[in-house]
């Protein structure tokens, strides 16, 4: 079986990949997550994702591994995308900007091989309940979701936050939200490098 290796570091990711219930490696892409201005959100995640891949199928200990890559960016509901917040402080700011009000959450996927990259992405709409500054703030400082776009860990108590999240509808893959589309990555997998 040709070797996988997922670009990331987060142990959310490899949680999700493990579902697919075969072997894998991870090695820390070291790519610096900064989104170009003016770049769209589908853009954003897509070249951060396509970033990650190719930073580790490109070195030689990796030459015939297929690596995947992933990212998360969220889309505020005036359309400015929301990255990781870094500090507690932003954490509540993008949290403000959510509350009461519904927003996208769009994950992309890439596989790479060598300099070869095909990605896909996934979309889900998201609607926040319209909470106090108090509950946001307790929010933050449980959850801690300081590394996380949109500020909220959906495979943690983020998920108290929401009345409701909404699949795209031409293929709704739930791991998705929680920075894998475990449907997309099959489908490139199979389309592109024959994997069964």
């Amino acid at each position: 079986m040709t070797r996988l290796v997922l670009a990331s570091t987060s142990r959310y990711r490899a949680d999700v990949l493990r579902r697919l219930g075969v072997p894998f490696d991870t090695a820390n892409p070291e790519v610096e997550e900064v989104i170009a201005p003016g770049a769209t959100p589908f853009s954003a995640a897509t070249t951060l994702a396509r970033k990650k891949a190719l930073a580790i199928s490109v070195k030689p200990a990796f030459k015939d591994a297929l690596v995947i890559g992933s990212d998360q960016v969220c889309v505020a509901p005036d359309g400015a995308i929301l990255g990781k917040p870094g500090r507690p402080d932003r954490a509540l700011a993008q949290l403000q900007r959510l509350r009461g009000a519904r927003h996208r959450l769009i994950t992309a996927v890439a596989v790479a091989r060598g300099e070869e990259v095909v990605s896909a992405f996934d979309v889900h709409t998201l609607t926040m309940h319209p909470l106090s500054d108090e509950v946001l703030a307790g929010y933050v400082a449980r959850d801690q979701p300081l590394d996380c776009a949109g500020s909220y860990r959906l495979e943690g108590s983020g998920i108290t936050l929401f009345s409701s999240i909404e699949g795209d509808p031409e293929g709704a893959d739930e791991s998705a939200i929680i920075g894998l589309p475990l449907m997309k990555l099959l489908r490139l997998l199979r389309e592109h490098h024959g994997w069964t």
